[in-house]
């Protein structure tokens, strides 16, 4: 989610990240309530699936739609320089998420975007679940795995209120250390999520503290509210290393139908924009 770390958590990543993944294959592991993972590391490599990057850097045998897109007021937005977290930055975010971990107990991570659709972590178990005080929105900027610079495309992220249907990965602890600095490079070489233990009901009745990535609105990739218009502009033009933004959220709409936890919200903003 290879371009050294260019990522849609703030734009500068490893290949794989929950939100603008490339596509891939659906999750193995055959829970009956989600999709879980086989293997792989989250973020060490491209999926499987994806087509090699041209010279330029963009997916070979994509086509542009920017051609395609009407002028809209406030897009593209301004979002200024990024800054990358260095890598002692990085680790002493992964630090004080991990402080209340014992080290031996399994790890909860709640997935609701493109993990749903095209995990790259090695789970346990992987089952439906919710978690309840944020809801999924398109609400993050991204610059290159779904748009560029100059046509930003949108991701997935949590913000306040609501609550959201995703899936709950369980990942073993023993090795799982490199696996979490993998999706740290992922998920956070912007800092533009904040990683929070959020309290996770299982479609089984279980309740979890699950790790999960919230979106910070204090940051300049943060959108706030788009109007529809926007949206609309956004679908019709922007397009990044993994792809498009229409693309993206087609893939996660139907991911979440077939995993029985359809977002009717996301869906009515897809078929009303698209």
């Amino acid at each position: 989610m290879n371009d050294k770390r260019a990522n849609d958590s703030g734009d500068v990543s490893e290949p794989l990240m929950d939100g603008g993944a490339p596509s891939g294959g659906a999750p193995s592991g055959g829970a009956p309530s989600g999709g879980a993972p086989s293997g792989g590391a989250p973020s060490g490599g491209a999926a499987s699936g994806e087509k090699p990057l041209s010279a330029g850097g963009k997916p070979s045998g994509r086509v542009s739609h920017a051609s395609t897109a009407l002028p809209c007021p406030g897009y593209p937005p301004s979002l200024g320089e990024p800054r990358l977290l260095s890598e002692d930055e990085l680790r002493a975010s992964l630090d004080c998420t991990l402080q209340q971990w014992d080290r031996t107990s399994d790890i909860w991570l709640f997935g609701y975007g493109s993990l749903i659709w095209n995990p790259g972590l090695p789970t346990v178990e992987n089952v439906r679940s919710r978690v309840h005080g944020y809801h999924r929105g398109l609400y993050l900027w991204s610059r290159v795995n779904r748009g560029t610079p100059e046509q930003p495309g949108l991701v997935l992220a949590l913000d306040r209120g609501g609550s959201c249907a995703g899936v709950a990965f369980r990942l073993g602890a023993d090795g799982v250390m490199p696996h979490l600095e993998a999706l740290w490079r992922r998920e956070m070489p912007m800092g533009s999520y904040r990683p929070a233990w959020l309290p996770c009901a299982l479609a089984d009745g279980r309740r979890v503290a699950a790790l999960a990535f919230v979106m910070r609105r204090d940051v300049p990739t943060y959108t706030g509210k788009l109007d529809e218009n926007t949206v609309r502009t956004v679908f019709g033009c922007a397009e990044g290393r993994y792809g498009t933004t229409l693309d993206y959220v087609r893939r996660t709409v139907e991911a979440l139908r077939e995993s029985g936890m359809p977002d009717r919200a996301l869906e009515r903003l897809l078929a009303r924009c698209a």
